[in-house]
């Protein structure tokens, strides 16, 4: 089992940045395909960038692409998100998600465990 905590979330103008982290606990969370979604107010919630166990392998929203930079670190058990150009539509809350057994995550629906979110407001 594994218990995830996001932070790094806050207010940026269009245009700027923001880092989010996403932290694990346990030892055996390379084992762990990891992902970061969103949802947005009125808004159903959707994958925004993905990563696999190694790190060898992502997976990008079309509307990030470009944009967003997911990477992790094994050792010290956390996985980012980088986020650049960021832009009003990309308002929401971040969620940090997990599953022990595939390779990499794709959908909404595969996820095991889910962090408590963080949230990311970007003004026009």
């Amino acid at each position: 089992q594994v218990q995830l905590s996001e932070s790094g979330g806050g207010l940026v103008q269009a245009g700027g940045s923001l880092r989010l982290s996403c932290a694990a606990s346990g030892r055996t969370f390379s084992s762990y395909a990891v992902g970061w979604f969103r949802q947005a107010p009125g808004k159903e919630r959707e994958v925004v960038a993905t990563i696999s166990r190694g790190g060898g392998a992502t997976y990008y929203a079309d509307s990030v692409k470009g944009r967003f930079t997911i990477s992790r670190d094994n050792a010290k058990n956390t996985v980012n998100l980088q986020m650049n150009s960021l832009k009003p539509e990309d308002t929401a809350v971040y969620y940090c998600a997990a599953n022990r057994y595939l390779g990499l995550i794709t959908t909404l629906d595969q996820p095991d465990y889910w962090g408590q979110g963080t949230q990311v407001t970007v003004s026009s």
